[in-house]
């Protein structure tokens, strides 16, 4: 179903519409953990939103830097940079593990106002700096970020790493 879904709506749109909902879902739980000593109810309005929380990580932040890494390095560089990619999650991960008790024993109901932060300069980032993928080949991508039109012939990969030097 995931597949389906980004080749249809494409990988950018939905990594920005996953992060744009797990940050109001940060905003929202923040709002239930400090109303609930007044409102009793706001413990479903937390729960909701852990929910949601999830639900938008699986939808954009989840899957798509995995198609997004894939599709912006060729053949050559690829492996490492899935390595590197993949470590820089798992140590994120760990690091979030590790700390969010004695960060939520801080911050008391306020924790996810620093998700909410984080997650605010992350779909700043992406909105400005990550281009669209979807259907696009390496040089198309590559000319993207070199902010040029591709030339009438397509450059290899050698030539566009040599730059203007002959291959």
């Amino acid at each position: 179903l995931q597949v389906f879904l980004v080749e249809k709506a494409g990988r950018r749109s939905l990594f920005l519409a996953g992060l744009m909902g797990m940050l109001i879902s940060a905003v929202a739980m923040t709002v239930g953990l400090v109303l609930l000593s007044q409102f009793a109810w706001m413990s479903y309005v937390s729960m909701v939103a852990i929910f949601l929380f999830v639900i938008f990580f699986e939808v954009g932040p989840g899957p798509i830097p995995w198609f997004i890494v894939a599709e912006l390095f060729s053949q050559g560089p690829r492996p490492a940079a899935i390595a590197v990619a993949g470590f820089c999650n798992w140590a994120c991960n760990f690091i979030v593990g590790m700390c969010f008790q004695y960060i939520a024993d801080l911050c008391g109901p306020y924790v996810f106002v620093i998700f909410a932060a984080l997650l605010l300069v992350f779909f700043l980032f992406a909105y400005f700096k990550v281009p669209e993928t979807k259907g696009k080949s390496f040089e198309e991508i590559a000319a993207v970020f070199r902010r040029k039109k591709l030339p009438a012939k397509a450059i290899t990969e050698l030539e566009d790493l040599r730059g203007s030097e002959e291959a």
